[in-house]
């Protein structure tokens, strides 16, 4: 784990050098693939260095993260031909690849916080830095106080346990069962908000919106699974208390995403209905996590993964629109069919994953979370049917506005996607609908 370390920390000075711009991104892709072939053990943690280590689910998160990182770049081409602040931009990116590159592998809970923090800090010089709009500082702000609010409630809980337990590493977790109704709240909230649940979820949209393509790839494909990745680990030791209280999060959740689901129906911005959708999608998982059982830990994990590739992919396609028409508006992104009917059938592919067709991964979380919460009880089938009626019936209101209809007769200059483009497409599709046949490695890890 410690290689993988130095090789993220040695390319930070390679970012600060004229012309790297393909160069960090290749080695990049290098690390991704040596990452891929790395000896993992399906049942316990392995690859122990130092205070790291990997088991199941932080090996599909860390190389979630570096795929992510890679097409942030080939999405980011635009900042290299303006040449705007491209340095910079790099060294940001691999700052932030690192800060989540040690969020997933440290054991030691007082590491993951600093790290889980740490990454805040990348992530909004991004949304400043290289935002559109005059908003993005007020978006900033947001995501800045929303998550520092529910933070240091967990730092407090972090530093109860370790009094209690005289050691914070992870894996001795599944040893204790605390059952205090403080220290459950103190724990659980700021990867609440992160996720984020509804109620406090006011920051995502804000923040997605006046995102740079970068900074919206990043948040919907990895920082959303933060809070995931912290509740799993958390709720070992939270059991006893969970059993009795996790249902007041199901029912918020469950609500709050059949809610959000209506509104993605209101949305006129395509990023905003992208980011509001992500909302929706996470509802499911909070609510899968809380259940506490072996499906919903399951299908949580593998849901996460493919709603990573798969709203990021989105992300990528609002952006290619955006590049071209310099508008985020439905109302003049409207019949794209004439100007790229390729990339219409991008839009279809990415569109029908986010609504979990098969053969998407999204389809198998979709499957066992659905799974675990009628386990779990059977009224919560109402909220679910109506959550993947309606996450489908959104997918196909974008898909149809953009698509089709008559062309915004302000159009002056128009071209076609690019190479770089359908490449960039391509590698959030191909990796979201072909692990679909390697999924018992997902299934099977507990």
């Amino acid at each position: 784990m410690m290689k993988f370390l130095f090789m993220i920390i040695f390319m930070m000075p390679l970012c600060l050098k004229k012309n790297m711009f393909w160069l960090v991104q290749m080695f990049l892709f290098f690390m991704m693939f040596l990452f891929m072939n790395i000896n993992l053990s399906i049942v316990s943690f392995s690859n122990f260095s130092y205070m790291m280590s990997i088991d199941i689910i932080s090996f599909g998160l860390i190389l979630l993260s570096i795929w992510i990182c890679v097409l942030m770049i080939m999405a980011s081409e635009k900042l290299y031909k303006m040449n705007y602040f491209v340095e910079f931009f790099l060294f940001n990116l691999i700052f932030l690849l690192l800060m989540l590159y040690l969020t997933f592998s440290v054991m030691n809970l007082f590491m993951f916080y600093l790290f889980f923090e740490g990454s805040l800090i990348p992530t909004l010089m991004l949304i400043i830095g290289w935002g559109y709009q005059p908003e993005r500082v007020q978006a900033g702000l947001y995501l800045l106080f929303y998550t520092l609010f529910a933070s240091l409630p967990l730092l407090m809980g972090i530093f109860y346990i370790y009094n209690k337990m005289d050691n914070m590493m992870m894996y001795f977790m599944k040893f204790i069962n605390l059952n205090y109704f403080l220290l459950y709240i103190s724990m659980i909230l700021a990867f609440l908000v992160k996720m984020p649940m509804y109620f406090v979820h006011l920051w995502l949209p804000k923040a997605h919106v006046e995102a740079p393509v970068s900074g919206s790839m990043i948040l919907a494909g990895i920082m959303l699974k933060l809070g995931g990745y912290g509740m799993l680990r958390i709720f070992i030791m939270m059991s006893k208390i969970g059993i009795k209280l996790n249902y007041i999060w199901i029912v918020i959740s469950l609500l709050g995403g059949f809610y959000i689901s209506l509104k993605c129906f209101c949305q006129v911005d395509i990023k905003s209905l992208i980011a509001y959708s992500s909302v929706a999608h996470m509802s499911i998982v909070i609510s899968g996590i809380m259940t506490m059982n072996y499906w919903g830990y399951l299908g949580s994990y593998i849901l996460m993964i493919g709603h990573g590739l798969c709203s990021s992919g989105m992300f990528c396609l609002a952006n290619i629109n955006y590049e071209r028409l310099h508008s985020r508006s439905m109302y003049i992104n409207k019949g794209m069919m004439n100007f790229m009917p390729s990339m219409s059938l991008w839009w279809f592919l990415l569109l029908s994953s986010n609504m979990a067709a098969p053969p998407s991964l999204n389809l198998m979380g979709e499957i066992s979370l659905i799974n675990s919460l009628i386990g779990w009880s059977w009224l919560t089938m109402i909220m679910l049917m109506m959550i993947s009626f309606f996450s489908a019936g959104y997918s196909l209101y974008l898909y149809s506005f953009v698509q089709h209809g008559k062309f915004y007769s302000g159009i002056y200059s128009f071209y076609t996607g690019l190479s770089r483009e359908y490449l960039l497409l391509i590698l959030h599709w191909l990796p979201l609908n072909l692990l679909i046949i390697k999924i018992d490695y997902m299934m099977l890890w507990l």
